[in-house]
């Protein structure tokens, strides 16, 4: 949900063969040159540091770039000065990419790159599209989507999911009602010990304290995905010789950094109902954007994405086909489907 105490970007940068010749003192202080628990000689440069976006107001936001946020203006202005810290990658075909609430932030800063590249021949930041995975798009549909994927799949009764579809009815997903919040920890106990982001394997064993802490973009879903993963990142990221290679934490924070912050998720207001008006823009600008969903995630499943995806009433290009791990063998594992509605956009589904 974006609520790290230091944020961590992975950028998706398809590189074009243009080559520059500039300064990279920046860079070189914030290259890392040995992280604890990696092999040695990985192959691959890793960069890491601070770049400020409001010298006035402190704030700074954090990158880890391997070579293969907050607002969206502080996202942006990072965006630049990130570029100019690192200019060879100036010019080249720029995606942003993310999954879960970055079905939020990532259509917010794709709007705000688009709208200032408007106008501008060579745009330092040459952006081409966005890609979100299982992400949270429109908060109607995606409750029903969601409500609708717990019940077919036998996770909650008949009657909790009939209070679900009347109690949250065109509510906020991140700020749901009283009475929604009722329902949802209704829902939640009938769903038992289960990882929700992955319905068909074993949770952590541990989950009685992963249940002490809120996971998840949604407020009332516990645990985050992969059963035991988001306990060892906390261990790991708060090794102080992790953070020194990482140049993270300079200001020293008393405080042990967080996957996802209850206190950010408790106070997050910026919480727009609906993604949908961004992506109608973004297409119209011919911009190219790929939706996927994995079909086992019960927090922003398969059902919530589509729905979403279908009230914008894109015309069907290419009908909906299965797509292989080898194309020219059919009898190699199925991968998934493919619904191609329009041009710039594509939805990919993700099957086991």
């Amino acid at each position: 949900m974006g609520q790290s105490r230091f944020i961590v970007f992975h950028f998706v940068l398809l590189l074009c063969s243009t080559c520059f010749s500039s300064s990279f003192g920046d860079q070189n202080l914030d290259k890392i040159t040995e992280l604890p628990g990696q092999p040695k000689n990985v192959g691959f440069n890793q960069y890491s540091g601070y770049v400020t976006v409001n010298e006035q107001a402190g704030r700074a936001l954090f990158y880890w770039l391997t070579e293969a946020p907050s607002n969206p203006e502080d996202s942006y202005v990072f965006l630049v000065k990130w570029f100019e810290r690192f200019p060879q990658y100036k010019y080249r075909e720029f995606y942003i990419a993310g999954e879960s609430y970055a079905g939020h932030y990532v259509p917010q800063l794709s709007q705000i790159v688009y709208e200032r590249n408007k106008g501008v021949e060579n745009p330092v930041i040459n952006f081409k599209g966005f890609l979100v995975g299982n992400a949270v798009t429109d908060d109607y549909h995606d409750f029903v989507g969601t409500f609708e994927y717990w019940w077919t799949h036998g996770l909650i009764s008949d009657s909790t999911y009939k209070r679900l579809r009347v109690a949250c009815d065109l509510g906020s997903s991140t700020h749901p009602s009283l009475e929604c919040m009722n329902a949802l920890r209704v829902a939640e106990v009938e769903q038992g010990n289960i990882d929700p982001y992955s319905i068909f394997t074993q949770p952590c064993k541990d989950a009685a304290t992963l249940r002490q802490n809120m996971r998840g973009h949604y407020p009332w879903m516990s645990r985050a995905y992969d059963p035991c993963t988001e306990r060892y990142s906390a261990v790991y990221f708060n090794r102080p010789e992790v953070q020194k290679a990482l140049h993270a934490n300079v200001t020293g924070i008393p405080y042990p950094w967080q996957t996802c912050s209850e206190i950010v998720g408790n106070y997050w207001a910026d919480a727009p109902l609906s993604m949908l008006p961004i992506y109608k823009e973004l297409i119209a600008a011919g911009l190219r954007i790929w939706v996927y969903s994995g079909d086992t995630d019960a927090v922003v499943p398969v059902t919530a994405t589509r729905y979403s995806i279908d009230a914008l009433k894109l015309p069907t290009v290419t009908n909906w086909y299965p797509w292989y791990d080898n194309k020219k063998n059919q009898d190699h594992e199925k991968g998934g489907f493919v619904p191609h509605w329009h041009k710039p956009l594509t939805y990919n589904m993700i099957v086991p």
